[in-house]
C-alpha cells in the first residue's frame, strides 16, 4: 500500500490525494511524521458495516422466534435453517445459512450464527452469540459476545446492548480486524408491524477496531447512526474517529440508501465507498 507524506509547519496541514495523505508536525522535541492510509480507513470503514449488518441478522433471528411480534414476512429465506431448542425459560436458536443464502435485504450469508439465552429477568433478556465458519458477503466472521436485550426501553421501544469483540477476514487478503466496544441499538420504527421491510434501528456507541497489519482506529457515534435494514449501509449518523494520532468524522450521509461516507479531516471532505 501506498502512503504519501508531507512535511509541513506547526498548525499546517496540507492534504493530497483522495484520503492518501499525511500530516507532518514540528515543535522544540523534533518533526513527527504521521502516514495517512485510504486503504486502511476504508477497511475500517467497510468492518464496521459487516458488524452492523451481522448484528442485525442476529437481532432478527432472535425477534421472529422468540419475541412476540407478528412476523409475517420473514427476514429469512428458504435457503436458512432455524433451529429452536427451548430450555425451560430460555433456549438456543441456530440460523443455519448452509454453504449460501442470500438474505431478503440482499446480504449473502454462509455458515452459522448460534444464540444462547436464558430467562427474562426484570424485562431484560441475556443473549450470548458465537459464529461457526460464517461468512458476510465473503468475509469472514468470527468471535462472539453479549446482547442484553430490553423488551422496552425508556422511550418504549425494544433495544439490544452488545459487548463485542468480533474479528473480521476480508475476502483475497490475508488481513484481519478486530472490533471490540459497546454498540446499543434503538428499534425506532417498524415494531410490531409484522414485516422487517420497515425496520429502522437507531444506533450509539464506541469501539476500537485493531487491525492485523498494525492500523488501529477508535470510533465514537455523536449522531445516532440510522440503519434501515431494507438497505445494506447505514444511511446517515457520525462517528468521531481517531487513527493514526489524526482525528476526523465519518459521515454516512442524509438518509439515502448507498454505499458511500464521507470523512472529513482538517477541513476536507474525502469520500469513502463501503463495498460490500
Amino acid at each position: 500500500m501506498k502512503n504519501l507524506t508531507k512535511k509541513i509547519a506547526l498548525f499546517s496541514c496540507i492534504t493530497t490525494a483522495l484520503l492518501m495523505s499525511s500530516c507532518d508536525t514540528s515543535d522544540d522535541s523534533g518533526t513527527v511524521d504521521v502516514n495517512y492510509s485510504a486503504e486502511d480507513a476504508t477497511r475500517a470503514a467497510q468492518a464496521d458495516i459487516i458488524v452492523e449488518n451481522t448484528l442485525n441478522i442476529m437481532e432478527n433471528g432472535y425477534v421472529e422466534n422468540e419475541e412476540t411480534r407478528n412476523s409475517s414476512v420473514s427476514f429469512f429465506p428458504s435457503c436458512t435453517t432455524i433451529t429452536i431448542t427451548p430450555n425451560g425459560s430460555g433456549g438456543t436458536i441456530v440460523l443455519d445459512f448452509g454453504t449460501s443464502c442470500t438474505l431478503n435485504n440482499g446480504s449473502v450469508v454462509s455458515g452459522k450464527i448460534n444464540l444462547e439465552y436464558g430467562a427474562i429477568v426484570d424485562g431484560t433478556r441475556t443473549i450470548n452469540y458465537s459464529f461457526e465458519n460464517y461468512t458476510y458477503n465473503g468475509h469472514g466472521v468470527e468471535g462472539g459476545g453479549e446482547i442484553v436485550r430490553d423488551i422496552e426501553n425508556e422511550n418504549g421501544n425494544p433495544s439490544s446492548t452488545v459487548n463485542e469483540t468480533i474479528t473480521v477476514s476480508f475476502e483475497g487478503t490475508a488481513i484481519t480486524a478486530t472490533r471490540v466496544g459497546l454498540r446499543i441499538a434503538e428499534w425506532i420504527e417498524g415494531v410490531g408491524s409484522g414485516t422487517w421491510t420497515d425496520n429502522v434501528y437507531s444506533i450509539t456507541g464506541n469501539w476500537n477496531t485493531t487491525f492485523s497489519n498494525g492500523f488501529s482506529r477508535s470510533g465514537e457515534v455523536t449522531q445516532p447512526l440510522i440503519r434501515k435494514l431494507n438497505c445494506l449501509y447505514l444511511v446517515s449518523g457520525t462517528l468521531d474517529i481517531s487513527q493514526q494520532a489524526l482525528t476526523g468524522t465519518l459521515d454516512f450521509g442524509d438518509g439515502s440508501c448507498d454505499n458511500i461516507a464521507v470523512f472529513t479531516f482538517n477541513g476536507q471532505d474525502y469520500t469513502i465507498i463501503l463495498g460490500q
